[in-house]
């Protein structure tokens, strides 16, 4: 058993703040265990040393990471199934001599992660909607997909994920439909309605005005409240607060001039470095 582990918010390619995180929690790969919530690139000044650094913890067995959006546009550039915006600083990944490795290797992670008996994460949050058995296995289905040793079910999945509809779950929802939802949920998820649709315009603080009928997903009630911890990423305004007990947010804007942050499962003391290198 690890003697501690530390989920670690979205690294974004910031390579020196992970660096100076790592050193100031004194990560020791023989005795500690590192969760990251995705999005381990694009903005940030160096997205292929943050990608291989995961990749290389991962592989060791010292470390695991779920699947942000920006991990999943990612591989949709790698595959040449969407054209690379130009504030994501990726090129250097896509030049690497080991581009494919890498892709591959990232296809394979996973949507969402059990860190202990009570404790999960995903990228962005498991809406109320869903019970945490429910969103383990609608990630598995896409996992699933994105893990098909035909590249060409991996591109069609690629090529038909983007995109705001259908923006409520359905039982009877198949196929790319489906799909789009799962990932939207687990990957894009700030606000939501009562009755589960998503709203994928508010990016702001939790103090600034929110569109009528929409609460940030965290905030609703939901039948496994008291037995589940969530860990999450995705939402930079919240800066690592979500003012509820058992809602984690470790997602420190650190790619906005901000903080990466790192939490310790075993007392909840949170740890914090500044970027050292802003380069939005």
């Amino acid at each position: 058993m690890k003697k501690s582990n530390y989920v670690i918010g979205d690294v974004q390619g910031c390579y020196q703040a992970l660096l100076l995180l790592l050193d100031k929690i004194a990560f020791d790969p023989s005795q500690d265990f590192l969760w990251f919530t995705g999005d381990l690139v694009a903005r940030g000044e160096d997205s292929l040393s943050a990608l291989r650094l995961v990749k290389n913890l991962v592989t060791q067995g010292c470390a695991a990471t779920v699947l942000g959006n920006h991990d999943l546009t990612l591989l949709a550039y790698a595959r040449g199934v969407k054209k690379i915006n130009k504030k994501d600083h990726v090129d250097d990944i896509l030049n690497a001599n080991d581009v494919f490795e890498l892709i591959d290797w990232l296809r394979q992670q996973p949507l969402f992660l059990r860190l202990n008996e009570n404790t999960v994460m995903t990228h962005a949050g498991i809406p109320h909607i869903w019970s945490i058995t429910q969103a383990q296995a609608y990630a598995h289905e896409v996992e699933i997909v994105l893990q098909d040793q035909d590249w060409q079910n991996v591109d069609l999945f690629l090529t038909q994920m983007y995109g705001k509809k259908p923006n409520i779950w359905s039982d009877d929802l198949m196929n790319e439909d489906r799909f789009r939802v799962i990932v939207n949920y687990l990957t894009r998820m700030r606000l939501i309605a009562r009755d589960g649709t998503l709203e994928f315009s508010f990016k702001e603080s939790l103090s600034d005005a929110m569109p009528d009928g929409f609460t940030p997903w965290f905030e609703h009630n939901r039948a496994d409240q008291y037995s589940q911890q969530i860990f999450f990423g995705h939402w930079a305004a919240l800066e690592g607060q979500t003012h509820q007990a058992l809602m984690h947010n470790v997602d420190g804007g650190c790619v906005w001039g901000h903080t990466l942050i790192a939490q310790r499962l075993e007392d909840g003391q949170v740890f914090s470095v500044p970027n050292p290198t802003i380069h939005i």
